[in-house]
């Protein structure tokens, strides 16, 4: 007698792939989307105790004034032997000259105030290499401008017409690795974490930028426009966000003994090629980085319930890693 055949199982049914997080996406990122930087951009900060702090500064046309006081701070080893003199809890952290009497090296220029902001049409001129999108229109150059659109990155949570919402700007972008802020005419980079600010006197001082600060808390964006961004720490932070806090009005330490030694501040490119620090940061044209500004904007994965349906400009930190 024969058997009835028996049915064959059911196939199980396929696992659905895991969402994306930005940390994924950002270790796949192919080598072909990273980009390096240039040694001659990177402000090597040495404290006591083998704690090595690393800034980039920002490229031109931003802050230029600016920047080029701190290449020559660096070059005559002003900071060697100054400290870090402040440390504000969910503020900032600052350093320079404790007593404020060291002379400064020849060819340190003041900086205006205007140069606070940067014309659309000067950055434009400065950074051709952007392609065209969507800039606030002030001219047909301006336009030439573009990055990864953060508003391009909301999914369908978002409303038809759905623009960048930011409480200090009319606009907000990535532009070439930085965060932008900008208004129809001037653009502007933004007080988030980790930015290097220049420290200053009441107007019209603007500070020379040999007393130098980092954001160490919720981003400060009221000083937007108000003081000079000069860079951004992308190694070490650690080293600064951890320090005592002082005790003193602003967080400015009372005593010496408070403060931490800066033993030397060097550009990376003066360095010797054994000491020298290499950093590249994921493009900001890339197809990785759209997609890392998308999984930030919009958290799917197994922790999240719901999607935020957008990200601020200053919870977009652009990768960056170190390289041998």
């Amino acid at each position: 007698m024969l058997g009835l055949a028996q049915a064959a199982p059911a196939p199980a049914p396929a696992e659905k792939p895991e969402p994306p997080t930005p940390a994924s996406i950002v270790a796949g990122a192919p080598g072909s989307d990273w980009r390096s930087i240039p040694a001659g951009d990177l402000l090597v900060m040495d404290l006591a105790g083998s704690r090595r702090v690393v800034i980039q500064l920002a490229p031109a046309p931003f802050a230029a004034g600016w920047t080029a006081n701190i290449r020559r701070l660096a070059a005559s080893h002003w900071w060697d032997g100054t400290a870090v003199v402040r440390v504000q809890d969910n503020y900032v952290v600052q350093w320079g000259d404790p007593t404020e009497k060291k002379p400064l090296p020849p060819g340190i220029e003041p900086v205006a105030e205007s140069a606070y902001v940067t014309p659309l049409d000067m950055i434009a001129d400065a950074r051709p290499s952007i392609g065209a999108q969507d800039l606030p229109e002030a001219s047909a150059r301006a336009k030439r401008l573009s990055d990864i659109a953060i508003r391009g990155t909301v999914t369908q949570a978002a409303p038809e017409g759905w623009h960048e919402r930011d409480s200090y700007a009319e606009w907000v972008e990535v532009l070439d690795s930085w965060p932008l802020a900008a208004d129809r005419t001037n653009a502007w980079m933004p007080h988030c974490y980790g930015m290097v600010g220049v420290g200053r006197n009441l107007s019209p001082d603007t500070g020379t930028g040999a007393e130098l600060y980092t954001v160490i808390g919720q981003a400060p964006r009221h000083l937007d426009r108000n003081i000079a961004i000069v860079g951004r720490v992308i190694a070490g932070m650690e080293h600064l966000s951890s320090l005592r806090r002082g005790t003193g009005d602003l967080g400015f330490y009372k005593t010496p003994a408070e403060r931490t030694p800066i033993v030397r501040v060097r550009l990376a490119s003066d360095l010797p090629a054994s000491q020298r620090p290499a950093f590249e940061y994921l493009a900001t044209d890339s197809d990785s980085f759209a997609a890392y500004v998308a999984a930030r904007a919009n958290r799917r994965d197994a922790f999240f319930n719901l999607p935020a349906g957008g990200v601020d400009i200053c919870n977009l930190p652009v990768p960056v890693r170190a390289v041998k």
